[in-house]
């Protein structure tokens, strides 16, 4: 499983349309082959910052989400409102039972 862990810092006054961006983008995602959860969340430290936590099957999934027009939008779309550069990191996981 591919674990994605993203966050965008957001230029003052652009919250709302940046959460009604992201949240249009994870609800289209959530659908997409491959993805078992797809969340975007505002971080009750810094009420600019959202934070992006995704599961995928496989890194095959998650590339082929890279290549649907829409994604590559939405990260365009997302970055111009951004007060600094986004961060994302991918992480290979292995799901253990408790």
């Amino acid at each position: 499983m591919i674990i994605v862990l993203g966050h965008v810092v957001v230029q003052d006054g652009r919250m709302s349309e940046a959460l009604e961006l992201s949240q249009s983008h994870v609800q289209r995602s959530r659908v997409e082959p491959g993805c078992i959860t797809h969340h975007v969340y505002l971080d009750p430290e810094n009420p600019c910052r959202l934070v992006f936590v995704e599961q995928w099957a496989d890194r095959a999934a998650l590339d082929q989400h890279f290549k649907v027009p829409a994604s590559r939008d939405f990260v365009m779309s997302l970055s111009a409102m951004a007060a600094e550069p986004p961060s994302m990191s991918l992480f290979d996981a292995e799901q253990l039972l408790m």
